[in-house]
């Protein structure tokens, strides 16, 4: 079925709002890093920007995921988008008063960050509970699809409020932008666990760590979670901030168009790639489709490195991120699926650890590599252990699958699973 998830009662008013909230989010960074560069012209500050978006990952996302197993989504997403509208809101007064300081911006940038941490395991258990277990990879797909929009339109947003509006007003206006979904969430119906039922998992601290260890009893996660482990490690978003020295090397000239491209080239090229997915009809989620998908995205980025054709690299970029939305938005699917009920949060928290936390090594991999030999190889290099990571990975799904030939695919199973626990 084409667009499964859209025929959910409450998940396209989900999913605009989730995309609108993704929106602000990158309205805040395009207008606060500008402010930041301009009164403090630090490089520090700037790698903060980029360290404060993922550690809270790394430390937070499993208890975030066990209070999403324990307690109502909607309050949860809610209570994230509250730090995110109190930290535009923070920064608005502090440029209009022309108090900022250093001190002030690492506060919000942390604030910041927590937000998006909190928000992403109640929102994965949302998308669960409005539209099953049949069609959440259709849900898991169109929500990746509608973050990559607004990942789109976010920066253009922010840039036009910056220069009409001036910075101070530009966040006040953010502000407003995370009022309907957080109004939306008041009249929808779910709470995130309606399919599970009553039984919720205490919180204990020992199951919070206990996880981790539970992870290799469920190859399927296990693998997806390896996966964009090294995504995060050796690619992650460490690309984005070299793309102007790229520009220099492609010989693009001072006019910023062709920086503009190639800035949004990987979330235009993960928009054509869930529609087009979308558009296909259901596609069969498994670890095998996330990790070709993966092979797909580091060849791709790996051409982009080494090309000095500006028209390719544009190209390729597309493709890096049409594969990557395949990859990460499968692997997301395959952790609902076969994730225990209750404690289907945990383990996404789990997930989010793997494959957000670890993006906090690649911007000083690459950083480290890009030092000593220059930011194509660093890129290049990078690219390629990824590469041969997801080969080997697949070889032995491949092995694994050939030894277990009664094993089906991830959807299928979990669905007959779910259907029988709730019969």
């Amino acid at each position: 079925m084409r667009f499964a998830a859209l025929r959910a009662p409450w998940y396209k008013g989900y999913l605009a709002g989730g995309s609108l909230m993704m929106g602000a989010d990158h309205v805040e960074h395009a207008i606060t890093y500008f402010v930041m560069w301009q009164l403090f012209e630090s490089p520090v500050l700037a790698g903060f920007a980029v360290i404060s978006h993922w550690v809270p990952q790394l430390l937070f996302a499993i208890p975030f995921g066990a209070l999403a197993d324990r307690f109502d989504c909607r309050r949860l997403i809610q209570l994230g988008a509250a730090c995110f509208m109190v930290a535009s809101a923070g920064w608005a007064v502090l440029i209009a008063t022309n108090t900022l300081e250093p001190w002030h911006c690492v506060v919000l940038l942390l604030l910041h960050g927590l937000a998006g941490t909190f928000w992403g395991p109640a929102d994965q258990l949302m998308l669960y509970d409005i539209v099953g277990p049949k069609d959440l990879p259709s849900a898991v797909r169109l929500m990746a699809t509608g973050l990559n929009l607004g990942m789109l339109v976010g920066p253009g947003l922010g840039a036009a409020l910056l220069f009409t509006v001036g910075p101070a007003w530009g966040m006040a206006v953010n502000v407003v932008l995370y009022v309907p979904f957080v109004v939306y969430l008041l009249f929808v119906p779910y709470d995130g666990h309606s399919r599970v039922g009553e039984h919720r998992t205490p919180l204990r601290l020992g199951d919070l760590l206990g996880v981790m260890r539970e992870v290799p009893k469920f190859p399927a996660i296990l693998s997806v979670m390896l996966l964009q482990a090294f995504v995060g490690l050796f690619i992650g978003s460490a690309l984005l901030p070299l793309l102007p020295e790229f520009g220099a090397l492609l010989g693009l000239d001072d006019s910023g168009l062709g920086y503009g491209l190639l800035l949004v080239a990987m979330a235009t090229g993960a928009v054509i790639g869930g529609v087009g997915l979308e558009a296909i009809g259901r596609v069969r989620v498994s670890p095998r489709l996330a990790i070709v998908a993966t092979i797909a995205f580091a060849a791709a980025v790996l051409v982009f490195a080494i090309s000095r054709n500006f028209v390719l690299s544009l190209l390729v970029l597309v493709v890096a991120g049409m594969a990557n939305l395949i990859s990460s938005s499968t692997s997301q699917a395959v952790v609902q699926l076969e994730a225990p009920a209750d404690r289907r949060g945990r383990f996404l928290g789990a997930y989010a650890v793997a494959s957000s936390g670890s993006r906090t090594g690649s911007g000083i991999l690459i950083g480290a590599i890009g030092a000593w030999l220059g930011v194509t190889w660093a890129i290049g290099i990078d690219a390629a252990l990824l590469l041969v990571a997801a080969a080997a990975m697949l070889v032995v799904t491949l092995a694994w699958r050939r030894r277990m030939p009664a094993t089906g695919a991830v959807e299928v199973a979990a669905s007959e699973r779910d259907a029988i626990s709730e019969a």
